[in-house]
């Protein structure tokens, strides 16, 4: 059996995440998810993006999301230096997800 070796640093440092759900999360639950941010894609989807802080807050985020009942299509841990760029914004441009479509007939 292999290990997996994880530096201490690793542990405590907040991730950045990417959760899409089927359906749109109204804005009323945003006070459950302080700190992320909410977009609605063109496609029926929301992207809930922001820090995690640590996998036992990541697994309570996922607890809060199963109990609101949206199907979960991914969560993604992003790179931060992609967070920077703008088809990961924390603004609501459905830009990024058109050229999706048009790119997938």
């Amino acid at each position: 059996m292999s290990e997996t070796h994880v530096s201490a640093e690793d542990d405590h440092a907040p991730g950045l995440y990417e959760i899409r759900l089927k359906g749109h999360l109204e804005a009323r639950w945003a006070y459950w998810f302080e700190g992320m941010s909410f977009t609605h894609e063109c496609d029926g989807t929301t992207i809930l993006s922001g820090p995690v802080a640590d996998q036992p807050a990541l697994h309570g985020l996922l607890r809060k999301l199963r109990d609101l009942g949206l199907p979960l299509v991914s969560v993604m841990q992003v790179d931060p230096k992609q967070a920077d760029r703008p088809e990961v914004s924390e603004n609501t441009d459905h830009d990024h997800s058109k050229s999706e479509k048009e790119s997938n007939p």
